[in-house]
């Protein structure tokens, strides 16, 4: 198992300590660098809104986000079946 990596990193105004395996790194900072640029984008949507709820409104749309993706990867089998059994029908169609 290799050695935990510590890492800082600055989501909002906030700076956050981890200790990670360093190959998780790039996902973290990516992460990172999504949060800050939603918080961004709904801040200027929503320059009255309270700090806490901005952020409700940003891990709102990262769920959303999440499920969607988790949707589309599971589809992806029947969508290679289907395109199997496309070819499939092509290939009858052309040799009749």
């Amino acid at each position: 198992m290799p050695d935990k990596q510590r890492i800082t990193l600055q989501i909002g105004a906030h700076k956050i300590v981890l200790n990670i395996n360093p190959e998780q790194e790039p996902f973290y900072r990516d992460a990172a660098v999504r949060l800050n640029e939603q918080y961004q984008q709904y801040a200027r949507r929503f320059p009255n809104l309270p700090v806490e709820q901005i952020w409700i409104y940003v891990a709102l749309s990262m769920a959303v986000n999440l499920q969607s993706d988790a949707r589309d990867k599971n589809i992806e089998p029947l969508m290679e079946k289907i395109r199997e059994l496309n070819q499939l029908i092509e290939k009858t169609l052309n040799n009749a």
